[in-house]
């Protein structure tokens, strides 16, 4: 995935770090979107109908992905939302090794277009989006997007 300098990776200070876990399972993709969602708004954060929208989009993407690659080896995802002064980063981290990479856009294909999807919302918005290792082998990815713009 393409990463840019305008958002750093892990951006301080934080104002609010929030993470769950869910299970591997596909009930988890609306469940985890919802909990974002609520979670921004009880948390009064400052993301415009637009940003919302593409943030949840991304979650479902990569929530997806984590079930349907990952669950083999990873049956517990973890979700996670930091807040900054002037950004939002979401990731979605499971414990299986394998490090994907965005695909690129191949008209015939019906999917494997999800993380290209969370490449192109980032862009667009100005932000930028990596995948990292964990300490214990698996993987986090991860978008993070300043306020203020439109996806």
């Amino acid at each position: 995935m393409e990463s840019r300098e305008t958002v750093p990776a892990h951006p301080v200070p934080f104002t609010g770090v929030w993470r769950f876990t869910a299970p591997a399972v596909d009930a988890s993709v609306p469940q985890a979107r919802r909990a974002v969602r609520d979670l921004l708004e009880r948390q009064r954060v400052p993301a415009g109908d637009d940003l919302l929208h593409g943030l949840l989009l991304i979650v479902s993407e990569l929530v997806t992905n984590a079930v349907r690659h990952a669950a083999v080896l990873s049956p517990e995802l973890a979700v996670e939302v930091a807040v900054g002064a002037e950004w939002i980063r979401v990731s979605v981290e499971d414990d299986h090794p394998y490090r994907p990479t965005a695909l690129v856009t191949d008209h015939a294909q019906t999917g494997g277009r999800g993380l290209l999807l969370v490449r192109e919302i980032t862009a667009e918005a100005g932000g930028t989006c990596d995948v990292a290792h964990t300490a214990g082998g698996g993987k986090i990815i991860w978008a993070a997007m300043p306020f203020g713009t439109v996806p």
